[in-house]
This record gives structure tokens, sequence and C-alpha cells, in this order.
């Protein structure tokens, strides 16, 4: 199965316990494919290392290798009009639409409030586990 992970949901699963730690684990085990595109990959690796700076005790030398050599990379699309209220957002759409993913994961109330948007489902990670994890 592919997904689109919002940034808070890898950083909330590389940084924190609870629903996204999860995901993350299930991602590792090669459970379900992360689709990225390079805008994403960016923004996750700038909000990683700021977060990073909080919690030394983590190890974060590896993670962009592994995000890179595990995750499918797809172009992103030009999105015309906008479809989320906050533009920066409109790339995770731009990522599932590109590469027919249906599911995206996040918090994120300007995601969440597209869901539906082309057959693309914004779940948060609490229903994305009740939905497809067993």
């Amino acid at each position: 199965m592919k997904v689109v992970l919002d940034t808070n949901v890898l950083v909330s699963g590389i940084f924190f316990k609870g629903p996204s730690y999860r995901i993350f684990q299930i991602w590792k085990k090669g459970q379900i494919d992360i689709v990225i595109s390079h805008e994403i990959l960016e923004e996750y690796r700038r909000v990683i290392q700021d977060v990073s700076t909080q919690f030394p005790h983590i190890d974060i030398s590896n993670l962009f290798e592994m995000i890179t050599l595990k995750a499918h990379f797809t172009l992103s699309l030009a999105l015309h009009p906008q479809i989320c209220n906050d533009p920066d957002d409109d790339k995770f759409f731009s990522a599932a639409l590109a590469s027919k993913t249906s599911i995206i994961i996040s918090g994120d109330k300007h995601l969440l409030d597209k869901s539906g948007f082309s057959g693309i489902n914004v779940l948060k990670p609490r229903n994305f586990l009740d939905r497809y994890s067993s």
C-alpha cells in the first residue's frame, strides 16, 4: 500500500511514541510504501534537522539515506488552482496525484479539510492504523 506522509507525521514517528511512531515502524518493516517528491524530502530534511536539536540522543545520521533509498519518488504536478488553504500543503496532494496514491496520512487541518479531493483520503494517523493495520 502506498501512502503520502505529512511532515508532522514523519517527525512524530521519529521523535515520539504513538500512532505516528507505529506508522514509521510499519514503513521501516516494508509493510507500507511512502511516496515523496523532492519538495517533500526537502521539507522533511529541514524540519527533522530543526527538531533533532531538541533530541540529541536520537540518531538521525542515517535517516535521510534510508528515506532516499526506501521511499518511492514521484515528480510534482503543478496544481492550479491551489487546493489547500495553506499552499505549502499542496505538495502532498501533488505527490499523491502524480503517483496515483489514494491516502495521505496527516493531522493537519488544511489537508484533512480537503479529504476526498480527486479520490484522495486524508486520514489521521490513528484512523489509518485502525483501518489498515492488523
